[in-house]
């Protein structure tokens, strides 16, 4: 099998577009959004039924125990979180403020407080005759490299010899990505020409070579910013990295998207992602 991971280094690139409509392309019967914090690939894979939908359990909270907290205060004082609140005459546990570190049960004198699981979002597997593997992190929740796992590690079972896996990764270069590079064979980096876009393409670049995996850069909206887009390129080519094409900002990509398909195959907006498709095939196959 082969495993594609697109991936930007900024939020708003049009990553999941890509996503989404290489899926199309390749008819991939295998897919995964690794965007656990804000996943939306679920809109447009045309995958709708759900195999299994569980909890997903974080790092444990502190809970304090009412019946033998002595109301010392000592956890508030000693809590960098601030996770620990004072009202009606009793202190308790913000759960979303929590990063269960454990001091507010090694300075507790009357050992009230313990430790609970936590319910940080949910994992769901879709299966018809396509496997579609997502996550959602509840806000204000942590451990999201582990959520990225664990969206990776549910579909492994599926995966035939001959499959072609594209996984829509997550922006940035935190946890969330780190985790979803692993066992990939390439990554398309979706960059933008703006000076943010090229900042952050050169940021995940850095962190992509720092597992060696193989990179592949394409550009989205290369329209917009003309002069932008060539330093990309000359970055790209001075770097010796793959080059795949090019993308211009239609009206035709927002439209998709407001109504959750996939482009009209008639449209320049279809032709220049599919000449981007093809070329990443080639790398990859």
């Amino acid at each position: 099998m082969r495993k594609l991971l697109i991936l930007s280094g900024k939020g708003g690139t049009g990553k999941t577009t890509l996503a989404s409509n290489f899926i199309n392309f390749s008819q991939a019967r295998v897919f995964a959004d690794c965007d656990v914090e804000a996943p939306n690939l679920h809109l447009i894979s045309m995958v709708k039924n759900v195999k299994n939908r569980e909890n997903y359990y974080g790092l444990d909270k502190s809970f304090i125990n009412q019946d033998i907290c002595i109301n010392c205060g000592l956890c508030k004082d000693s809590c960098k979180f601030n996770a620990i609140s004072f009202e009606n005459n009793q202190y308790t546990i913000v759960k979303n403020l929590c990063e269960g570190c454990g001091v507010c049960n090694y300075v507790c004198p009357v050992k009230a407080i313990d430790f609970v699981k936590s319910i940080d979002g949910e994992i769901m597997l879709y299966e018809e005759d396509k496997i579609f593997s997502t996550a959602k992190l509840n806000m204000g929740s942590g451990n999201s490299g582990l959520l990225v796992t664990k969206v990776k590690q549910q579909i492994q079972d599926y995966i035939k010899p001959n499959d072609f896996v594209i996984y829509d990764g997550p922006p940035g270069i935190g946890c969330p990505v780190i985790a979803s590079m692993s066992g990939v064979d390439l990554i398309l980096l979706v960059a933008e020409p703006s000076k943010s876009g090229i900042s952050d393409l050169k940021r995940i670049i850095k962190t992509a070579n720092s597992f060696k995996l193989k990179i592949a850069v394409c550009i989205n909206k290369y329209d917009l910013n003309k002069e932008l887009t060539k330093e990309i390129i000359d970055f790209v080519h001075t770097n010796k990295y793959d080059f795949v094409g090019k993308i211009g900002y239609h009206d035709e990509i927002i439209k998709s998207i407001n109504e959750g398909r996939f482009l009209s195959n008639n449209s320049m907006a279809y032709k220049e992602v599919k000449k981007v498709f093809d070329n990443t095939i080639k790398l990859i196959l």
